[in-house]
């Protein structure tokens, strides 16, 4: 850290997005971590209340650490918000961070440069429950959301409508993905570089949210057991997903891989997390330490990297 006296330093968590008790146990974590880095540190729960909020950051602190989850956290919202206040904040500013959490548009957007992506449809929630829009398998996902909320596969075979109309809280607007069979790899970025593959082997289904954040429902293979090619083809796609997408600070990137096809041909892009999660299970902190950089480092180097992006 800089000069003599340590920073101040305001964790931004919960929230009140679908994430909320993720962003929670994440926020509680850094807190521990930065304070043991000699951080002077204050929490803040942020509720949907702008006028409260201001009153928190009052005094400014030196950084915002953003442990927020989920919309209205990593949807360029709340980084709106803390650019208009000039308080250097972590993580990916207003446009990387409402890009990403978009996945069509990051969809359109990393096409252009080459990234492999599955197919999709973009269609309405009445068009979803009227019918299947794509032949089956399929992945069914909300265009906004984070932490596979709302996401299911709809298998060959399935009869009656691919979301149950009292449960799809998520909009009128559904993303419909070919379902690619494989693998599932996920890819960490820190700053200009790519730390490592990990391969998450799930009990449930697929990856969900209850894989994601209950112990014992997910292995994480790190690095993944995979060809050295794959390895170094996954790592180079993530970076160029951080880089395309004018990401900042730290992402995480997940991928399908079809081991099923030669080399490299069966890895296709998912999506990009600008707002990696800091759980005691979470992907980024865990090949930061395979790396060598502990979670308390890690922490660290995220405050020191913060910015104003505007």
């Amino acid at each position: 850290m800089s000069g003599h006296q340590p920073k101040h330093v305001t964790v931004l968590m919960g929230g009140w997005s679908a994430e909320r008790e993720v962003s929670l146990v994440s926020g509680a974590s850094i807190v521990t971590a930065l304070e043991s880095k000699g951080y002077v540190v204050r929490a803040v729960d942020v509720q949907r209340d702008l006028a409260g909020l201001l009153a928190a950051l009052t005094p400014k602190p030196d950084v915002i650490f953003n442990a927020l989850h989920g919309r209205g956290g990593e949807d360029g919202m709340i980084q709106g918000v803390l650019e208009y206040l000039g308080v250097p904040y972590t993580h990916s500013g207003v446009m990387a961070s409402a890009v990403a959490m978009d996945k069509a548009m990051t969809k359109r957007v990393l096409g252009t440069v080459g990234m492999p992506i599955a197919q999709d449809v973009i269609a309405t929630r009445e068009a979803v429950l009227a019918g299947h829009v794509m032949e089956p398998p399929y992945v069914i996902k909300p265009v906004d959301e984070g932490s596979s909320v709302g996401v299911r596969i709809v298998r060959a075979g399935h009869n009656g409508p691919a979301i149950e109309a009292e449960h799809w809280v998520y909009g009128d607007t559904v993303m419909v993905e070919k379902f690619i069979p494989g693998r599932e790899l996920t890819v960490g970025v820190v700053g200009d570089r790519a730390l490592t593959v990990t391969e998450i082997v799930a009990s449930t289904e697929f990856f969900d949210y209850t894989a994601k954040y209950t112990e014992g429902h997910a292995v994480h293979v790190c690095p993944a057991q995979i060809p050295a090619e794959v390895a170094e083809e996954a790592k180079r796609l993530a970076l160029l997903a951080h880089q395309t997408l004018g990401c900042s600070g730290v992402s995480r990137s997940d991928f399908r891989w079809d081991d099923g096809k030669p080399g490299v041909t069966g890895l296709c892009f998912l999506e990009t997390n600008t707002q990696p999660g800091f759980t005691p299970l979470s992907l980024l902190p865990e090949q930061a330490a395979y790396v060598g950089l502990s979670y308390a480092d890690l922490c660290g180097w995220i405050v020191e990297h913060a910015a104003c992006h505007g």
